[in-house]
């Protein structure tokens, strides 16, 4: 007989506050396309060209059209599919490829941001065997747009922000984290500061905190740091992911 599962009190706060800031409205995109893409990220396990895709030898040998929900335009569609179920196999021509058709650079972060929340909340409702969260409702408003000036290429496809270059217009990408504990994974979505920051607040409370990573003298959660990082290389490796 099973036993009754009992989750953190942190794991329900982190998990209902990032559903609500996936209905707000982000930076570039408002609250009722970023549900859309939050629902287009659920649609992508069901699409018929993302099965072809995945179980061919290169994902740009088969062509045809999305199992999309019709709310988004293609590209974004694109964009969303592919994060969620074939990211192992993005190719910077790829990306290129998706700014020529229209997607800013900053749009395409968000959308990444909104799809690997969305993605890590639905994975963690599968773990422990409840049904996927209903999408909340949008919350109305309109986009900051606002991009970071001192935003510069370099360590990836999209601009980032380093903590120096955090001006005091910009919203903080990395809330409490000292130089020391910013590493590219942190930088990735940084060109859209909320959406680095919301993303790693969940990270944070369904993984470890960055201070608890390397804190070896204790144990922080009911598994240990070795059984953290072995499930973690094994997704990793799963998910074809090189970082």
């Amino acid at each position: 007989m099973g036993g009754r599962l009992t989750i953190r009190d942190d794991l329900g706060v982190a998990c209902a506050r990032a559903w609500q800031r996936i209905a707000r409205c982000g930076t570039w995109w408002n609250g009722a396309q970023r549900i859309a893409i939050a629902a287009e990220t659920r649609n992508a396990l069901q699409c018929g060209l993302c099965r072809e895709r995945k179980a061919a030898l290169s994902p740009f040998s088969i062509t045809g059209e999305h199992d999309g929900g019709g709310e988004l335009p293609g590209p974004v569609v694109e964009v969303v599919h592919r994060v969620r179920t074939d990211s192992g196999r993005l190719t910077r021509a790829w990306y290129e490829g998706v700014l020529a058709s229209g997607l800013s650079d900053a749009q395409y972060v968000e959308i990444v941001g909104v799809v690997a929340t969305t993605s890590a909340l639905d994975t963690f409702s599968r773990g422990i065997g409840v049904a996927p969260t209903p999408l909340p409702p949008p919350q109305p408003g309109e986009p900051t747009r606002h991009r970071p000036a001192r935003a510069k290429p370099g360590i990836a496809w999209v601009p980032t922000l380093e903590l120096s270059d955090v001006a005091a217009a910009d919203p903080d990408p990395y809330p409490g984290k000292s130089p020391a504990e910013v590493f590219n994974i942190h930088r990735a979505l940084s060109l859209v500061p909320e959406e680095a920051a919301g993303f790693f607040h969940l990270d944070d409370v369904l993984y470890l905190p960055q201070a608890a990573i390397r804190d070896f003298s204790r144990e922080y959660r009911s598994i240990s740091h070795a059984q953290i990082e072995l499930l973690a290389a094994r997704v990793s490796a799963i998910n074809q992911c090189h970082y």
